[in-house]
């Protein structure tokens, strides 16, 4: 079918739900409204999928819901054994359309006879992936488009160890996705009949009893005498999941001065209070900083809407607070779990970032006498390495990636925003003592690694047009590869579309021990790296920019010249 045809089968659909046939009629006289909508199938991707809201088979919908449930549970039935009775754990977050999703889900999983455990109410993603585990269920879905504007939602699927499809499962998934023909006559049982039968079941507080209690396993507070705290902190939700969670988790742990801003407690599916709920973006602390100076807070912390990234504020000296970098937070929780980890622990203990992250973290690890792996971006890769560990005598340490995602207990294996917010403040806590903030103990580490800096710039081009576009420049920096950034030369080249590295001085071409994945990076001279790829989530095209050298001013004229040549060639290349 074109999209014409697909736009007047649903069109023509007697039994089409009201508010989208609604939407339907006021989208008639919008032709390039109406392609965008029905072009194409909403991509089920290796994380799920994340679109915006409406009517079409390009949107996020009941439809467009019922058959990515329908391919999951086609999956189930010839790949995981018991998959009916050990059902399948739904979470949900604020946005728009959410709870109706996750029931969506179960009514479609019931028509399988595959049991659906459902949250009572709005919980984190990493709950989600928790709770998969402390069920023993047989997969999960997360109901959640994380920062995306308010018109997005999404559909993320976990696997029965609780982390994000690896891509081979996913592949397999997708297929069965696919495979679905029609989207509007997937088979659906009645919601009071599935509760009265118990194959809905909503879940109350038993499993956030159980995750708080592992919580407190990543403490390393005892061991340092310190139960009560004298740490003043500011906390933002971003009209997310977390309030709850992070509120049991921090008083458990003794801290008991939590400012929390009210006006962003409250779940609100159109995050009124910020441009993006996003703590990466440094508006989205605004609100918090107020409140941190009425207070004279220590520390501040913001959690996206689904509560698995942390962004993080320190007083800065100069009467106000500085928005920490992901890579400059997770180095600073790296070296402050490091420095209360027994050696024996270390020496099997393995550190795991991706390869858009700050090379800081390696250079912390091997301080350490630690082990670095690199994975791909996207945690699905750091929670399949922690899978693999089982197996070996290699011991998970922390994981992270520089868009403000964390882990530290296993427990989880996904990122964990409740899980950092309660190593930060520990973490700040401790430097208080010493009589430093976390940015004192930060140039501390910068005087004795050096001065790593990072920078992402995002390019974002929305639509058909704009993945057309995205595509090209991916195409056209392949074809010609830029040799020189400012006045550092490309060392070599790495295609991970093809995983192959190529050395510029000898063209000798090496094997990349990872999965294939449309990103670019360049090794070039003085420790420095740039790294280019398209978001898997988002319409943006991403540029990742390190350095390193002996003084701060040094590094940002490098990452200035680095910056400079790739925007550059971007806009000449679409």
């Amino acid at each position: 079918m074109n999209w014409k045809d697909t736009y007047q089968k649903w069109a023509n659909f007697s039994e089409l739900d009201v508010n989208l046939s609604e939407q339907l009629k006021q989208m008639v006289h919008s032709e390039k409204e109406l392609e965008d909508a029905f072009y194409k199938q909403l991509s089920f991707g290796t994380g799920g999928m994340r679109g915006i809201l409406g009517p079409g088979t390009n949107r996020m919908n009941v439809y467009t819901v019922r058959k990515a449930v329908e391919g999951l549970a086609n999956y189930l039935e010839g790949n995981v054994a018991g998959y009916q009775s050990r059902g399948v754990a739904v979470s949900y977050d604020s946005r728009y359309m959410s709870k109706e999703f996750a029931i969506e889900t179960a009514k479609v999983l019931a028509a399988h006879n595959i049991k659906t455990y459902i949250v009572e109410t709005l919980r984190p993603t990493p709950l989600l992936s928790f709770a998969v585990r402390h069920l023993g269920a047989a997969a999960g879905v997360m109901i959640t488009a994380s920062h995306n504007p308010p018109e997005y939602n999404g559909f993320k699927v976990y696997n029965e160890d609780g982390g994000q499809l690896p891509l081979a499962q996913a592949e397999a998934v997708i297929s069965k996705v696919n495979a679905v023909s029609n989207e509007l006559t997937v088979a659906v049982e009645n919601q009071t009949q599935i509760e009265k039968s118990g194959l809905l079941e909503w879940v109350g507080e038993e499993v956030d009893n159980a995750y708080l209690d592992k919580l407190k396993t990543i403490s390393v507070r005892k061991a340092d005498g310190q139960i009560k705290s004298d740490l003043n902190i500011v906390f933002t939700p971003l009209h997310g999941t977390a309030y709850h969670l992070v509120m049991l988790g921090l008083k458990q742990l003794g801290f008991t001065s939590v400012h929390v801003v009210e006006e962003q407690a409250v779940p609100d599916p159109e995050f009124s209070t910020v441009t993006s709920p996003n703590p990466e973006e440094h508006q989205a602390f605004t609100m918090a900083i107020e409140k941190g100076l009425k207070t004279d807070a220590d520390i501040l912390f913001g959690t996206d809407p689904d509560a698995d990234r942390l962004g993080v504020a320190v007083k800065d000296g100069k009467g106000s607070y500085q928005v920490l970098s992901g890579n400059q937070l997770g180095t600073l929780m790296f070296d402050y779990l490091m420095r209360h980890t027994p050696v024996e622990k270390r020496n099997n203990g393995r550190l795991i970032k991706t390869i858009v992250t700050s090379e800081m973290g390696r250079a912390v690890a091997s301080h350490y006498g630690v082990e670095t792996i690199d994975t791909l971006t996207g945690f699905k890769f750091i929670g399949e390495k922690i899978k693999q560990f089982e197996t070996t005598d290699e011991l998970f340490l922390f994981g992270y990636e520089e868009s403000y995602g964390y882990l530290i207990g296993d427990f989880v294996r996904d990122k964990d925003a409740v899980q950092a917010a309660m190593v930060a403040c520990e973490m700040a806590q401790y430097w208080k003592k010493q009589g430093k903030t976390l940015l004192d103990a930060l140039e501390t580490l910068y005087e004795e690694h050096g001065f790593f800096i990072e920078q992402m710039d995002s390019l974002t081009l929305k639509g058909k047009d704009g993945a057309e576009q995205i595509q090209a420049i991916m195409k056209d920096i392949r074809a010609n590869p830029i040799k020189q950034f400012g006045e550092l030369n490309v060392v070599a080249v790495e295609d991970y579309k093809t995983s192959e590295r190529t050395v510029i001085a000898t063209s000798e071409v090496e094997a990349i021990e990872l999965p294939k994945e449309n990103v670019l990076k360049f090794i070039l001279e003085k420790n420095s790296w740039v790294c280019l790829r398209p978001s898997g989530t988002e319409p943006k095209i991403k540029s990742y920019y390190g350095v390193c050298s002996q003084s701060k001013e040094e590094s940002q004229a490098l990452v200035k010249q680095l910056t400079g040549t790739m925007q550059s060639r971007i806009n000449s290349s679409h």
